[in-house]
Order: C-alpha cells, then sequence, then structure tokens
C-alpha cells in the first residue's frame, strides 16, 4: 500500500537472491525434466530400432525359407490329395488325410503371414463379404476344435462389403478364433463370435483413428484365461506371446494388427485375468460396392497333352510328375535345366506345355524359358515357385508367361492353371 515502508537496501538484495535461487531451481527442474523426456525418447527410439533390425532380418530370411518351405509342403499335399483319392469316404485313413492336407493348408497359410509382415507379398485389393468367409472359417473349425468348446454365432448376413484382400479376412478371423481357442483349451468354455455393421458419428471414430461413417464390426469373445493388464500393451507386437512354444510363433495378433491397420481399421481388445477376452475389429464398409463372391472349388479338368516338368528338387518333379499323369497328362520330369534344354532342344514339337521352378541352379526359370523361347517362340511356359518376389505380375506379361502356380498348389488349382494355359497359348512372340 501507499503507506507501507518501502523495502530497504538487504530486502530487496534478498529478494532477488529469491527470485534468483527460484529461477534456478525452475531451470534445474526443467533440465531434469527434459533429461527425463529425452531418455525416455531414447528408449523408445531404441526399440523401435530392435524391432526395425528384426523385422530386417525377418524379411531378408522369409524368401528363402518361403521357398525352401513351400518345396516341402508341396509333396506333401499332393501325397495327401493322392491317398484323399484313393480312399473310401468313411475309410478312416482317408480322415487321416484330410487332417494332413488341412495341416499342410495351414502351414502353407503361415509362411504367407511371415511373407505378408515382412512386405514381400503384395494383396489384390477387392469388395469382399466377411460374413461369407466367416461363415465357411466357422465351418472348418467347428471340425477341429473339441466338443468341450461351444460355438455361437451371431452373423448379420445383411453386412456391406469391405475393401479388402479375401486372404488377409481369412487371417483376421482364423487368428482370432485360434487365440481364443488356447486361452480356452486346458478347461473349454464359449467362443462367441458376431458380425454386424455399426455406423460411427464423428465423436465416435476413436480419437481420429476412424473416419465417420458405416463399418463392419466384427467381435470375437472367449471365456478363457484372460490377458494379465501388465501385458495387455504388448499383445500386438511382433513374436510377444504367452504361449508354449508348440502354440504360437508370436505373429498371429502383430499380423491381425497390420491388416487391420492397412485396411484403414481399428482393432481393440477389452481383457482381464480369468474372465476371458474380447476382440473388436472395425473395417471401413463399402455400402454401394457389390461384394466379390467365394470363388467355388475349381473344378478338376485333365487332359492329354505332354507336359515337361523342370524342377531341381525330385521329390517336387517326382510328385508333380505323378498329379499330371493322374489328369491324363504325358509327362517328363527334369531336376535339371540344362538336361531339360537338351531334351526340349532334341524334339521341341513333342511338348505342348513346360512348367519350371524358379530357383534352379545353373539356369533360374527366366532363364530357361528365354532359351526355350529361342528353340521354339509359341511353347507355353508356366512358373512354378515356392515364393514370388521375382517373378510377379509384371514379369509373367512382360515374358509372356502363360501362368504363375504357388508352391504348394492343390491338384484342382494346378489342373485350372494348366488349361487356361493351354487354352489361351502364346500371345504373340517376346524373347531376347
Amino acid at each position: 500500500s501507499h503507506d507501507a515502508d518501502p523495502f530497504d537496501e538487504d530486502e530487496v538484495a534478498l529478494l532477488r537472491q529469491l527470485c534468483s535461487d527460484l529461477a534456478f531451481g525452475v531451470q534445474v527442474l526443467r533440465s531434469r525434466k527434459e533429461k527425463q523426456r529425452m531418455a525416455a525418447e531414447r528408449k523408445r527410439l531404441e526399440i523401435h530400432l530392435a524391432q526395425t533390425q528384426r523385422m530386417e532380418a525377418l524379411g531378408a530370411l522369409s524368401g528363402g525359407i518361403a521357398h525352401d518351405f513351400n518345396n516341402i509342403l508341396f509333396p506333401i499335399m499332393g501325397y495327401a490329395e493322392m491317398l484323399i483319392d484313393d480312399l473310401p469316404a468313411d475309410d478312416a485313413p482317408r480322415q487321416y488325410a484330410e487332417e494332413i492336407l488341412a495341416g499342410v493348408k495351414r502351414a502353407r497359410d503361415l509362411v504367407q503371414q511371415i511373407l505378408a509382415f515382412s512386405r514381400q507379398v503384395d494383396r489384390e485389393m477387392k469388395p469382399v463379404s466377411v460374413q461369407l468367409i466367416l461363415k465357411e472359417l466357422l465351418k472348418l473349425c467347428q471340425a477341429s476344435l473339441p466338443s468341450t468348446i461351444a460355438i455361437r454365432q451371431a452373423i448379420d448376413p445383411r453386412c456391406p462389403p469391405v475393401m479388402a484382400d479375401p486372404t488377409g479376412i481369412h487371417q483376421i478371423g482364423m487368428n482370432l478364433i485360434t487365440n481364443a481357442f488356447h486361452a480356452m483349451e486346458p478347461e473349454g468354455g464359449r467362443l462367441d463370435v458376431a458380425l454386424a455393421r455399426v455406423d460411427l458419428a464423428p465423436e465416435d471414430g476413436f480419437g481420429g483413428r476412424l473416419q465417420p461413417g458405416p463399418h463392419v464390426l466384427l467381435t470375437v469373445s472367449d471365456t478363457g484365461c484372460g490377458i494379465d493388464g501388465a501385458i495387455a500393451h504388448r499383445i500386438f507386437e511382433p513374436y510377444f506371446t504367452t504361449k508354449n512354444k508348440d502354440k504360437g510363433s508370436g505373429l498371429g495378433l502383430s499380423v491381425v494388427h497390420g491388416i487391420v491397420k492397412t485396411l484403414k481399421g481399428e482393432i481393440l481388445v477389452d481383457s482381464a485375468l480369468g474372465r476371458g477376452a474380447t476382440f473388436k475389429v472395425y473395417l471401413p464398409a463399402l455400402p454401394d460396392a457389390p461384394a466379390e463372391p467365394i470363388a467355388p472349388e475349381p473344378e478338376v479338368v485333365g487332359g492329354t497333352e505332354r507336359i515337361l516338368v523342370v524342377d531341381d528338387e525330385p521329390f517336387v518333379a517326382t510328385i508333380m510328375r505323378q498329379m499330371l499323369e493322374r489328369l491324363g497328362y504325358s509327362v517328363s520330369a527334369m531336376t535339371g535345366a540344362l538336361e531339360a534344354l537338351s531334351v526340349f532342344r532334341a524334339s521341341p514339337d513333342d511338348f505342348h506345355l513346360v512348367i519350371t521352378d524358379m530357383t534352379m541352379p545353373d539356369l533360374t526359370g527366366i532363364g530357361l524359358a528365354n532359351q526355350l523361347r529361342r528353340i521354339r517362340p509359341d511353347i507355353p511356359i508356366i512358373i512354378c515357385t515356392g515364393f514370388s518376389e521375382r517373378v510377379g505380375p509384371d514379369v509373367i506379361e512382360e515374358m509372356n508367361l502363360q501362368g504363375l502356380a504357388m508352391k504348394p498348389v492343390v491338384k484342382a488349382q494346378l489342373a485350372r492353371i494348366i488349361r487356361d494355359a493351354l487354352e489361351k497359348g502364346v500371345q504373340g512372340i517376346k524373347t531376347d
């Protein structure tokens, strides 16, 4: 106030010292807080770098793994199909062969998951009916899940389609259902699978992560052991798993998360120890787009033409020959590209089609195709490979090849690829 005595010099000096000490204290606190922030950021970057390095290593290895592993799966799949064809429908060994075939298909899908996770395969996006894929998936699951697990489904058949790759939708459903099964495996329980359309308002967009509008909501719930809150934030990390080594690779939920994010969707989880888990997947819907129907199993159509098969793995060449001979074809199977080239050069007009592996010593499949076309430009050629990084649709078109078969390929699919190749033939001549 005006009547107050003015500060003397000592008081002013004391106030200045207090202000200086306070400013210094604030500076120290800010510096300590900044150091803590920088340490946390450094830790986050170290974790991100470690994950990136692991993904780079996975990407480098996955191509070779896919090629070798699919070569191993191919004859297992082929012989299982032959056993199924040869055994009566009610015969127990036939049921064993069907289980083997189902296991091989799951192994093949796991390879595709690894490749998709390491971004080494591209998926074709198209309007897809999620409800149709789910119904087919649940039919398979009902046959394989134990009787101690009850399945309850509520799938709205009027759900609009989503823009997706059908294999990706299948992987989402399969991984979530498999996780639920493993959570309930010891004691049994109930698995609930629901699909419905939801219309999100602007305030329902989960902090801007989803756009307003129609979505398809997939809900997978179980009554299993639940997820510990201390690790809930890590369940979508690559390789993170609480399962035994024989139950999971640690890629399932991370693959699901990656697919959902690619489709501009969102995945949420609600769980606690002892009360099960509920996963909700939101995918943007296409209300005005016609859904792509699920293609029926292709009809097995054979022929009488002569085919040259080339694969450096003897067991792959053998199973390919046996499969094609069962379809009525006359087959010459070679395990060396140079040997096959010599046989073809001796009698080029004796063959109607060539099926060649991509990765072989001495000469790759593309190199062999070039040499064969120099001898006979109109010979139809199919590449059969366990990994398609170096031979995609652009290479097939540029080389004027007549088909691409991914190992392991089922007999019906291979039969269709062969008939398509023979019917369309070589469109023009493109040789080096």
